[in-house]
């Protein structure tokens, strides 16, 4: 180079001249002057060498360039590492691009690159344009990308770069201009036609035609095309299914771009921007889709998370889920809703379900079942659908009123009672009108009697009981009213059964998991959630909770759960709205907590005495024992602070020897019962004389034996 040499030359030169204090001066700055262009030199030697090598990772061949075709994006796995799903693998149709209409074209170059076909891969102008916006807006507020840094990006970038960054810009930069080097302009737009991410988890404009118009992009009009060409850029934000307004918005917007451009006239750009939006009433599903439903609540949750994870390549997702309990899940739900079905009506409606398994002690979710599938990617009822949970709600009732120092052998008055709500009276009715009198908190739970569960609530407080849900988990509003206490809200079914995990566990609030990790092709951590857990009442309360749902289960509304052949530690609640158009069962044991709810998305009663042991909990057993039963584990253990007694467990009070079952069961102390069962008493032997009259006792009977029984009475056991 001329310049160094004159600088070297003038050097010597100089380096010969007799030593000065001016002449060292000058030395010093021509030497650092040397030095910092050579680095500088150095640097772009450097800089050169890593952008030819695509960062010294090795840039794709040309076989590679050539060969390449879309992949399949995001592999889903079981906690165990069990393939059960892909977030997007059958969601593509690769088609040529002599398939695509040449006004789909002429709408994706207008929108996404208008000098695709004058630019060598970068538009320098563009990349101007975008350096003043960002700079004068002092933020990113325009890219520069082209239509074949895009394939670049969504190809082979994602294979070795992840995130957004310089590095990866300058990569994405040497890599488009590889593709224009290896391929024709045709050959790079066909690419990008099906590696482009359109929304609902398709890609490319086949399969997004067929999701959206129901049929093949070779059949779009120009107002069609344009609403392909609309999506790139956001595609849940513009999607026409779910926000119809801002999709028509976009793309009149590409309409006009393509004016602008000349590819087409005023009056089509005028007749397709007042075309209407005609979207497919449902959604493509190519013919092998994934079994597993749980598959939904995966790519709803990593959408949420990172929206652009598909755009990552084959990205790895480690879920939560036990392949054998989705299964379970979805089989049980499936069988179940149609069965239920039959027996009722829904005016041509299909009736629909929901399953929700998790682990108490971390919040790890084990199963979850949106509803019947009839489409992948649909409405998602386990977490999205807010019902009335019924009688599931009572719990919370009664744990706010153990932790304010009842028991579960506290009397309470089950007859009729009525509210006054303003000047408005409220008379809630037990079921059938079957009420029991003075009763204990124990019965009334296991019977679910409504009259006793209202004063409880108003006696604890209505706020109490709030407190005491939202701490276990309940997020959804609630009102401080008397119908609180029958279940007169909205949840979740994922929500509600979240919020029983404490119960199970000891007391701790858990935060629901369904995915562990999201990795890169390359096994870098994209994104991670880690296990909650915060205390949310006294572990002898949860146990005391436990105890009185077992007697649901064992003796009360629940006992479909034991005839249906499960026995080991079981507790649950059962659930019934008004008018029967919601049923649940939440059941748990000490290693899973699983809640099934049945319903028509439009509120309809689903038949003639709809409830929730009837129909959701024989769904529960069906799903237990197929799936989770061999791991029922170990029962639960008594906390610290506990007394025991012997009680008859449909009164809750001491037992006695006339009482046909008894149960030892643990209490906080001073709440333990004090008095004797009075529901099974003594009674004296009869017999029917010759005469046929009814004698207290058969006079042939053995005195002795007589007296035992009465000393017995006396002394007790």
């Amino acid at each position: 180079m001329p310049f160094i040499k004159d600088r070297l030359h003038i050097l010597r030169q100089r380096l010969r001249a007799p030593s000065t204090e001016p002449t060292r001066v000058w030395m010093r700055r021509e030497k650092w002057k040397i030095s910092l262009l050579g680095t500088g030199l150095v640097g772009i030697v450097a800089l050169n060498a890593w952008l030819l090598t695509c960062g010294f990772a090795g840039c794709p061949s040309r076989a590679e360039v050539r060969a390449y075709r879309p992949n399949e994006g995001g592999r889903v796995l079981d906690q165990n590492g069990k393939l059960i799903g892909h977030l997007a693998i059958v969601r593509r149709i690769n088609v040529p691009l002599d398939r695509i209409p040449k006004h789909v074209r002429q709408a994706f170059v207008a929108t996404e690159d208008r000098r695709f076909f004058d630019h060598d891969g970068i538009d320098w102008r563009g990349v101007g344009r975008s350096i003043v916006r960002n700079v004068s807006s002092m933020g990113v507020r325009e890219g520069f990308s082209t239509i074949t840094m895009q394939v670049a990006r969504n190809s082979f970038l994602v294979q070795r770069y992840h995130g957004r960054s310089l590095r990866r810009k300058l990569i994405e930069l040497r890599l488009a201009r590889i593709l224009e080097n290896e391929l024709t302009k045709e050959q790079i737009l066909e690419h990008y036609m099906n590696v482009i991410y359109l929304g609902n988890g398709v890609y490319g404009v086949e399969a997004a035609s067929r999701d959206l118009f129901g049929k093949s992009v070779s059949n779009v009009s120009l107002s069609e095309a344009a609403m392909l060409a609309a999506l790139p850029k956001a595609p849940s934000y513009y999607t026409p299914r779910d926000h119809p307004e801002r999709a028509r918005t976009r793309r009149n917007l590409v309409l006009k771009l393509m004016h602008e451009q000349g590819w087409i006239d005023e009056t089509n750009m005028k007749r397709s921007s007042s075309a209407p939006l005609r979207i497919a009433r449902t959604e493509w599903r190519p013919s092998q889709y994934d079994q597993f439903g749980a598959i939904d609540a995966v790519r709803a949750l990593v959408d949420s998370v990172i929206p652009d994870a598909l755009k990552e390549g084959d990205v790895v997702i480690h879920t939560t889920i036990d392949a054998r309990a989705q299964q379970a899940a979805d089989k049980a739900i499936a069988r179940h809703a149609v069965a239920i079905q039959n027996q009722g009506w829904g005016n041509g409606a299909r009736l629909q379900g929901a399953l929700v398994a998790l682990d108490p002690a971390s919040g790890d979710i084990r199963a979850i079942v949106g509803g019947r599938r009839a489409r992948r990617g649909g409405f998602i009822r386990a977490t999205n659908a807010k019902r009335q949970p019924g009688s599931a709600f009572k719990p919370f009732v009664y744990a706010a009123a153990i932790a304010a120092g009842l028991s579960p052998g506290s009397i309470v008055d089950d007859q009729p009672i009525e509210v006054m709500i303003g000047n408005t009276p409220w008379i809630p009715a037990n079921y059938d009108d079957n009420y029991q009198g003075r009763t204990t908190l124990r019965r009334a739970l296991m019977m679910s009697a409504n009259a006793a569960t209202v004063r409880v609530s108003r006696v604890v407080g209505e706020q109490n009981v709030i407190n005491a849900a939202r701490r276990n988990g309940i997020v959804s509003e609630l009102q401080p009213v008397p119908s609180l206490a029958l279940g007169a809200l909205e949840v979740t079914p994922l929500e509600l059964v979240t919020a029983y995990a404490p119960f199970a566990n000891g007391g701790m609030r858990v935060r629901p998991r369904l995915v562990t990790r999201i990795e890169a092709p390359d096994g870098k951590v994209l994104w991670s959630q880690e296990v909650q857990r915060a205390p949310a009442m006294d572990p002898r309360d949860a146990y005391e909770i436990t105890s009185m749902l077992r007697g649901a289960v064992d003796y009360g509304t629940g006992r479909v759960i034991r005839d249906n052949g499960i026995s080991g530690p079981v507790a649950g609640k059962t659930g019934t709205t008004n008018n029967g158009t919601d049923v649940w069962f939440i059941g748990y044991t000490p290693s899973l907590v699983a809640g099934v709810w049945f319903g028509y998305d439009t509120p309809t009663q689903i038949a003639d005495r709809a409830a929730g042991g009837r129909f959701a909990a024989p769904a529960w057993a069906d799903f237990y024992k197929a799936g989770w039963r061999e791991r029922a584990g170990a029962d639960w253990v008594v906390p610290d602070g506990m007394i025991s007694a012997v009680i008859d467990p449909e009164s809750g009070e001491l037992a006695t020897e006339w009482c046909p079952r008894k149960a030892r069961e643990w209490f906080k102390p001073g709440t333990q019962p004090q008095t004797e069962c009075e529901l099974h008493t003594y009674q004296e032997p009869t017999y029917i004389a010759d005469d046929g009259s009814v004698l207290p006792r058969d006079p042939r009977d053995d005195w002795l034996e007589h007296l035992g029984r009465r000393l017995k009475r006396i002394l007790r056991f």
